[in-house]
């Protein structure tokens, strides 16, 4: 396994949704149809924007706890301000055990987004999901 490609969040508002993720991770959008948009977040990675309803293969909506997007240390302030001045509720950057740093953010439909630097720290990169076994 190579790592997470897809994820997808269900939205009753897809415009909004979009337009949180556009404008504060500045993920692009990939495609759009009648009821998903689909953004990029990195080269191998996409984010699902769906409506409520029946999709393929039984998929249903349903609560999560928070999924991270990884960034480079030393972007979090900005990122923090920003976030704040699009009147966004912001918790950190904070810092953890080992230095790494991250902040979270709800988006329009409640979901908790951390953005992380773990992976982009070189330790972080060395170590892959290994290292957060002792975390």
């Amino acid at each position: 396994m190579s790592g997470i490609c897809e994820l997808t969040l269900e939205t009753r508002d897809r415009v909004a949704m979009e337009a949180f993720y556009r404008e504060a991770f500045g993920l692009s959008v990939l495609d759009r149809s009648e009821d998903r948009t689909w953004l990029g977040v990195s080269r191998d990675c996409r984010l699902g924007l769906w409506t409520p309803g029946p999709k393929e293969f039984g998929d249903e909506g349903g609560a999560h706890v928070h999924f991270a997007l990884a960034v480079a240390p030393g972007t979090l302030d900005e990122l923090a301000a920003k976030l704040g001045g699009r009147g966004s509720k912001v918790h950190g950057p904070q810092e953890h055990p080992g230095g790494d740093r991250s902040l979270y953010v709800e988006d329009p439909e409640g979901n908790i987004v951390e953005v992380w630097d773990y992976f982009e720290r070189a330790e972080g990169a060395s170590l892959g999901i290994h290292g957060l076994a002792s975390s």
